[in-house]
Parts: structure tokens; C-alpha cells; sequence
């Protein structure tokens, strides 16, 4: 029992020394290193590690001729597992550190790509929605002959098709509450993207979802919500203030 006592903290250091030892291992790497680690983690989809090896990667080769390619290929692999959110800012990432003419221009397409593909519910990020129009009308300005410029094309209309849906929901929204400025606000908003109502198919919203959010006209709880003063912006409220002068 004496022997066991005098042994075990021994064994408990040989343990502790090396698990740090293992750690420490892991810095001081040649810039292939981390890339080799980095791209081994992304085949065996561990997205995850490969962030942190790309950050040890940036950190002590932070000049190293392998950063934009580790950058635009985490990029791709963050697509790729729909992590819409890093993949954009890994492509902003190139983007501004790293793409000369020739590779802004792909880059510039796949960050707009991400940015369309994060937008998979209706009735949703409305400002998400307006930069990607903004984002992709950019685009089309300063690459008017861009080998993407059809698919930019054809995701810009969805999205102004997606922003009219919305503003239409919106005004039915604040006409429920009466709030009939504010909802003539949100028509005449659709109506100056040239974009009539029949033209749009209404989102199609899974049932679950629907239960709780409506079908964009209406909510089965409506009747449960009471008669209340609605809350107004603080630029309405001085709107309606000064007209009762």
C-alpha cells in the first residue's frame, strides 16, 4: 500500500508531462504543416480543427504563399457542409487579402452564392436579403461580361422576387394591426420593384414551421393575442404628432 502511495503521483506526472508535452508540439510547424493538417482535417470533415490549423497557419506564416489557397479552400468546404456564415467570411477573407483581378471576380461570385444560399426560409432576414441585391447588382456593374453573370442574374430576380414577398407580408402584417401608414409604407416599397402580386408564388412554408409563423396573412393563435396599444417607431409616433397640430 506504502509503494502504491509513493508510485501513483509519479505515474500522475509521467501522465501530466506528457499531455503538455503533446500540446506543445503543436506550434513552432512549418507552414506545410499546418496546410497538410488543415486540408487532412476537411477530407475527413473536421471543419472544426481545420479552423484552428488555419489559424496557426495564419499566425506564424502569416506570409506564407499557402494562405490563399488554405483560405479559399476553407471557404469551399464551409459551403459545402451549409456553414453559410464562416464561407462568407472566409471568401471576404481572400477577397480583400489575397485575390488579384482575375480571382476577386470568382471569389466576388461565390461570397454572393453563399450569401443567396443562407436565405433558405421565407419570410426572413430582411436585411440579409437587401445586401445580397445590393452585393449582386455590384457585381453585375463591374463584371458586366463575368462567365457567372447569368446564375447572378437568375439569383438576383429570386431574391427581389423573395424581398417582394416579404414587403407584401409586412403590409398585410401592420394592416392586421391597424397600422394602415405603415402598411401602405411596404406596398408602395413592392411596387417600386415592379413586381406584380401574381406574379410571385407564395413561399411555401412546411407545416411545423407554419404552425407558429403563419402563413404570412394570417396566425391560427391571432385570436388569443389581446386588443393592445401597438408598439410604433419613434419616428411614427412623431409622424403622427405633428399632423394632429
Amino acid at each position: 500500500m506504502k509503494y502504491i502511495k509513493k508510485v501513483l503521483p509519479l505515474i500522475l506526472l509521467v501522465f501530466l508531462v506528457g499531455g503538455c508535452s503533446k500540446s506543445v508540439e503543436e506550434y513552432n510547424k512549418p507552414a506545410i504543416y499546418w496546410y497538410t493538417k488543415l486540408v487532412d482535417s476537411i477530407s475527413n470533415s473536421n471543419l472544426e480543427k481545420a479552423d484552428d490549423y488555419y489559424s496557426s497557419l495564419q499566425s506564424e506564416h502569416i506570409g506564407s504563399p499557402l494562405l490563399p489557397e488554405a483560405t479559399l479552400i476553407l471557404a469551399v468546404a464551409h459551403m459545402q457542409n451549409e456553414e453559410y456564415i464562416l464561407s462568407e467570411y472566409f471568401f471576404k477573407e481572400y477577397i480583400k487579402r489575397y485575390a488579384d483581378a482575375r480571382q476577386k471576380e470568382f471569389a466576388m461570385f461565390m461570397n454572393i452564392k453563399a450569401k443567396y444560399l443562407s436565405l433558405p426560409n421565407p419570410r426572413r432576414d430582411q436585411v440579409l436579403i437587401s445586401e445580397a441585391i445590393k452585393e449582386s447588382r455590384v457585381f453585375l456593374l463591374n463584371y458586366p461580361n463575368s462567365q457567372y453573370r447569368d446564375m447572378v442574374q437568375t439569383m438576383l430576380v429570386r431574391l427581389y422576387l423573395a424581398k417582394a414577398s416579404l414587403n407584401e407580408s409586412i403590409s398585410l402584417l401592420y394592416e392586421r394591426i391597424d397600422k394602415p401608414k405603415a402598411s401602405a409604407y411596404y406596398k408602395a416599397m413592392t411596387q417600386e420593384l415592379s413586381i406584380g402580386q401574381k406574379h410571385i408564388d407564395k413561399a411555401k412554408t412546411p407545416w411545423y414551421r407554419e404552425m407558429f409563423e403563419g402563413d404570412g396573412t394570417a396566425s391560427w393563435y391571432a385570436f388569443m393575442i389581446p386588443d393592445t396599444v401597438s408598439v410604433v417607431s419613434r419616428n411614427s409616433y412623431n409622424q403622427d404628432k405633428n399632423e394632429t397640430k
